[in-house]
């Protein structure tokens, strides 16, 4: 059955004040149950295309649809799990109270509903934190505060779920339980990722959206040395997770650029 597409851009344009370009001629499509990561060098404008799927920057030229809709009023239909970085981490507000703040909407005056609390647990219990709902955000690992994230973020049922740098905090050995995740995640809903980490690669990622200044798109088994080097402009280490190395590096076995 074929897949509608669910993002839409066309000829975009985008520079900030000093009208240094961004993003130049971005075209991309992005269907419904895809998965993609986007990557690329610092300042090369992965947040920026984020922030513009999510209507916070409007484009210079060119357009940008996501659900047919612009991105403001597409809003409802995203999950979008920001750095936690980027949060106060000694808030006092604990892990319940920051999930449920994902069934925020405009309008809201008063206390929660039923319904809303309801909607909190079952993302918690779908990402495995439901018996930290009385924590303090502040006293979890990074690897728990971002499972608590991604929670909050599944508490409007979204269609699409926006992470940025959802791996940044989480521990080596629970990379892997990370990307099963987020693969169960993508049978009901596209997932879009930016990550600096090349690592992050993995076979059950679609495509690659390779992001300096110009967008690429790449299946993820095509991303090799030479669209590194040309991404990144120097040679970079890569470790592909759709790869298993053996004693005597056998072909098939490590993976790298």
């Amino acid at each position: 059955m074929q897949k509608n597409n669910i993002i839409e851009i066309k000829d975009l344009d985008f520079s900030y004040e000093n009208n240094v370009p961004v993003l130049e001629n971005v075209n991309l499509s992005f269907r419904e149950l895809e998965s993609a990561c986007i990557v690329g060098p610092n300042g090369g404008g992965k947040s920026t295309l984020l922030y513009l799927l999510l209507g916070l920057l409007k484009p210079a030229r060119g357009s940008i649809r996501v659900f047919g809709k612009p991105p403001v009023e597409a809003r409802p239909d995203i999950g979008y799990m920001p750095q936690y970085i980027n949060l106060d981490q000694d808030f006092p507000i604990c892990v319940s109270e920051v999930v449920l703040m994902g069934r925020l909407r405009d309008g809201f005056w008063g206390a929660y509903s039923r319904k809303d609390r309801e909607v909190a647990m079952e993302a918690m219990t779908e990402m495995s934190v439901e018996h930290l709902a009385k924590r303090h955000f502040s006293e979890l690992s990074g690897g728990q505060r971002q499972r608590v994230l991604i929670a909050r973020a599944l508490t409007c049922n979204p269609k699409l779920l926006l992470l940025d740098e959802p791996t940044a905090n989480v521990d080596p050995g629970m990379q892997e339980q990370f990307y099963e995740t987020l693969y169960e995640l993508n049978q009901r809903m596209a997932i879009l990722t930016v990550s600096h980490d090349l690592g992050f690669v993995s076979d059950k990622i679609d495509s690659v959206i390779c992001v300096n200044r110009t967008v690429q798109v790449h299946p993820t088994n095509a991303l090799d040395g030479n669209v590194i080097t040309d991404m990144y402009g120097y040679d970079v280490n890569l470790i592909r997770h759709d790869y298993r190395c053996d004693h005597e590096h056998k072909p098939g076995g490590c993976g790298h650029a």
